[in-house]
């Protein structure tokens, strides 16, 4: 590859629609964009990052709603910088044409209005390392809270399950205890009555023998008389 090995930064980069390069851009010579594009033919074409290595370069790509962004770089620049590189750029191109002509634009065609751009991009990150460094930890620390978040939220969400299930359960025993009294008191209205039924023949037999005997003994003794 013709890369000035001094020039330890990114090398190559382009925007494509499928395999249709819209636009790329590189200060170097060498077979690497040859090279870059046919890795670009054995992408998915799912939305993810990807990473090839070969001959002390990394093929840095990022995919993203039927477009793919590339840069090459030199393997001693590390990670951080190309996917800064390519986030930067992906942001820029969706502001830029997002639902516009870049969903049918020939190839090549956005060289004159984005080829500047990568250029622009590509020297604010090889003179930003640092910054990017610090955007990169922050990213990854604001990834890893919302994590811990939605693990929070996912565990809280499933104790109010719990808690759910609990008190429908709770509901369940208070209903069927309140039947229960409901029909307790009934049974006890019940049996009330039928005792006072008792009561009330047992009374009446009572009476009526009382009352025999009166009419007995009066009839011997000739009460009224």
């Amino acid at each position: 590859m013709g890369h000035n090995q001094n020039q330890r930064s990114l090398i190559y980069a382009f925007v494509s629609r499928g395999t249709v390069i819209l636009a790329e851009y590189t200060e170097f010579s060498g077979n690497f964009n040859t090279i870059a594009f046919q890795c670009l033919q054995k992408l998915p074409a799912s939305n993810n990052k990807f990473t090839y290595n070969c001959d002390g370069h990394t093929f840095n790509y990022l995919v993203d709603n039927g477009f793919t962004y590339c840069v090459v770089a030199d393997e001693s620049i590390g990670r951080q910088v190309p996917v800064a590189f390519l986030e930067r750029v992906k942001d820029d191109f969706v502001a830029k044409y997002g639902g516009g002509k870049a969903a049918t634009a020939a190839a090549n065609s956005l060289n004159k209005e984005f080829g500047s751009k990568l250029k622009e991009h590509m020297q604010y990150c090889v003179e930003h390392p640092e910054e990017i460094s610090k955007l990169a930890k922050v990213k990854a620390q604001v990834s890893e809270v919302k994590g811990v978040m939605m693990e929070n939220i996912e565990k809280v969400l499933d104790r109010g399950e719990k808690i759910e299930l609990l008190v429908d359960k709770t509901e369940n025993l208070h209903h069927q205890a309140q039947d229960f009294r409901n029909s307790g008191t009934k049974i006890r209205r019940k049996m009330w009555l039928q005792n006072m039924k008792i009561k009330l023949i047992v009374l009446a037999i009572l009476i009526a023998l009382i009352l025999i005997i009166v009419l007995s003994v009066c009839r011997g003794f000739h009460c009224g008389k």
